[in-house]
C-alpha cells in the first residue's frame, strides 16, 4: 500500500454542516506564511482546533506565557471528517470495550469506556461556560439491534462489563421484545440498549475554537497542505514543515491529521488509511415532524450498522448506507474521494424514516442532502495519540475509526500538556490504548480487512 494522498483539491461534496459557512472557513491570519513559530498543528478539524483550545486553556489556568502557534489546513477550516460526520457525540460503552477486554484486559476496557463517557460532560461544560451556538442537546442514544446474532453478541458484551463492575454500565439499560419495538419506536426491533449520549453541530463547535484561538493570535492558514516535515531536528532544534507556499522551522509538531497521516508520516502507511463513508440530512414535509428524542444506532450485524439524530428543527442526520457499498472494497476502503457520491447509496436514504420509524408513515420524509466525507481508519480499531516514535518532538493525534467525537477533545488536552509541559503519557489520563507507539507500527494485524473478509464469507441479514 502506497501512503495517502494528500487531500483532494476542488469542490467537494457539501455537507448539511459545511452549508452556512464561517468567516474563517478559508481565512489567513497573515498573507505570507510565517518563517518559524514555537508550535505547528497540522490539522484545523476536532483535534486541531482541540489541541490548540487546550494549550491556550492550560496557559490561562498556569499563567505560562501563550507559545507563537500556527495552524496549516490543506483545504478549508473543519472540512475533513469533523465537517462531514453525524454529529453524534455518543460514547460506546460496550462494544469497542468489549473486544479490548479479550485483547488488553478488563482494566484497559474499562479505562476506554469511562474515557469516552467523560467526553459528554466535559463538552457540556465547555458549550455551557463560552455560549456555544452549536446546538447542543443531552439525550440518550437507542441502540437498536435488528437480529438475534448481533443481539446476542451485543448483550455477552454487556454482561462482561457488568460482571467485573465497569462503571459506565450503570447508565446502560436493555430492554428485549416488544418493549424493545415500543422503547425505540423502531420497527423490527429484537433489543435496545440505551445510555446517555449527546449531539451538536460538530462545524459550529469547532469553529468558535479557531475562532478563539485566532482572537489569541494563533496564526491560521487555510489552502496550505503540508507536503513533509523533517524527521530530526536541526542542530538548534528546529524541524522544518515544508509546504507549497514555503516552510516553517519550529521545535514542536502536532499532527492532527487523521485520514491523511501517512501522506506526511511515510510510517503510518497502512497504519492509518482513508476509509470513504456516506452521511445525509432528511427533512419531513408535515409539520411538526414527528417527535424523535433520542439519537440511534441501528444495528443489523457487525459492520452493518447506521446511526442517526435528530435535528432541532425537526430534521434528521442518517450516516451509513453501508449494505449497498460495503461489499466492494475499492468503494470506501483507502479511498480519498470525497468530490463525489458512492454512486450505490444515492437513493439509499428516500422514505429511510417512513420505512423504519413508528409514526412517519405519512410524515412525507425525503432526502434533502446526501454527502461523502473521508475518516481516518487505524489498523487496529484505535487512535494513534502521544509522541510519534523515532521522532523528537513530534506529536500525533489522529486514526478515531469514524468514533472521534467521544475521543478527540480530552486526548487534546492530554497532547497539550505533553506538549507544553513534557508530561509523560501515562499520566495524561489517555486510554493506554491509544498509545503511539513502534510496537503498533510494526504490529501487521488489519482488523478493518480482517472484519471485511469475514462479512463476505458469512453476509449479515439485510435490514438497512
Amino acid at each position: 500500500m502506497s501512503p495517502s494522498p494528500l487531500p483532494l483539491k476542488g469542490q467537494s461534496t457539501q455537507s448539511f454542516w459545511r452549508s452556512n459557512l464561517h468567516a474563517l472557513d478559508n481565512h489567513r491570519s497573515t498573507p505570507d506564511l510565517p518563517s518559524s513559530a514555537d508550535i505547528v498543528i497540522i490539522g484545523a478539524g476536532y483535534a486541531g482546533a482541540s489541541t490548540v483550545h487546550h494549550i491556550l486553556e492550560l496557559c490561562k489556568s498556569k499563567n505560562l506565557p501563550i507559545p507563537s502557534i500556527v495552524i496549516l489546513e490543506a483545504r478549508e477550516a473543519c472540512s475533513g471528517a469533523a465537517g462531514r460526520n453525524g454529529g453524534h457525540l455518543k460514547p460506546d460503552p460496550y462494544n469497542r470495550p468489549t473486544k479490548i477486554a479479550a485483547t488488553h484486559g478488563i482494566e484497559a476496557a474499562a479505562e476506554l469506556a469511562e474515557f469516552e463517557a467523560s467526553h459528554i460532560p466535559a463538552v457540556k461544560k465547555l458549550v455551557e461556560e463560552e455560549s456555544i451556538d452549536c446546538d447542543f442537546v443531552l439525550t440518550r442514544c437507542v441502540d437498536v439491534l435488528w437480529t438475534n446474532d448481533i443481539m446476542a453478541k451485543m448483550k455477552d458484551g454487556v454482561d462482561l462489563l457488568r460482571k467485573h463492575k465497569v462503571s459506565v454500565m450503570s447508565d446502560v439499560h436493555f430492554a428485549s421484545g416488544a418493549q424493545a419495538e415500543q422503547l425505540s419506536g423502531v420497527r423490527g426491533a429484537k433489543a435496545c440498549f440505551t445510555y446517555t449520549a449527546a449531539h451538536l453541530y460538530p462545524y459550529k463547535l469547532i469553529l468558535h475554537l479557531l475562532s478563539k484561538a485566532v482572537d489569541a493570535e494563533v496564526n491560521l492558514q487555510t489552502h496550505t497542505p503540508v507536503i513533509s516535515t523533517s524527521k530530526t531536528p536541526d542542530p538548534d532544534g528546529l524541524l522544518t514543515i515544508t509546504t507549497p507556499r514555503g516552510s516553517i522551522k519550529a521545535p514542536k509538531v502536532v499532527y492532527a491529521t487523521n485520514a491523511y497521516t501517512s501522506a506526511i508520516l511515510p510510517e503510518f502507511t497502512s497504519k492509518i488509511v482513508p476509509v470513504r463513508g456516506i452521511c445525509s440530512h432528511i427533512v419531513a414535509k408535515s409539520s411538526p415532524a414527528p417527535l424523535l428524542p433520542n439519537s440511534y444506532i441501528l444495528r443489523a450485524g457487525t459492520v452493518e450498522y447506521e446511526y442517526l439524530i435528530p435535528r432541532p428543527d425537526g430534521s434528521i442526520i442518517v450516516g451509513g448506507a453501508r449494505s449497498k457499498y460495503y461489499s466492494n472494497l475499492d468503494d470506501w476502503y483507502n479511498n480519498v474521494e470525497d468530490s463525489k457520491l458512492i454512486d450505490k447509496t444515492r437513493h439509499h436514504f428516500d422514505g429511510y424514516m417512513q420505512k423504519h420509524f413508528h409514526g412517519w408513515e405519512n410524515s412525507g420524509a425525503e432526502t434533502s442532502k446526501i454527502w461523502t466525507g473521508i475518516m481516518g481508519y487505524s489498523s487496529d480499531g484505535l487512535p494513534h495519540v502521544g509522541k510519534v516514535p523515532g521522532r523528537d518532538n513530534q506529536f500525533i493525534i489522529a486514526g478515531f475509526t469514524g468514533h472521534g467525537m467521544p475521543q478527540a477533545f480530552l486526548s487534546a488536552k492530554g497532547i497539550a500538556s505533553m506538549v507544553m509541559e513534557g508530561t509523560a503519557f501515562k499520566n495524561t489520563g489517555i486510554p493506554r490504548v491509544f498509545q503511539a507507539s513502534q510496537e503498533r507500527l510494526d504490529d501487521r494485524k488489519n482488523v478493518i480487512l480482517e472484519e471485511w473478509e469475514a462479512s463476505q464469507k458469512a453476509p449479515v441479514e439485510a435490514k438497512l
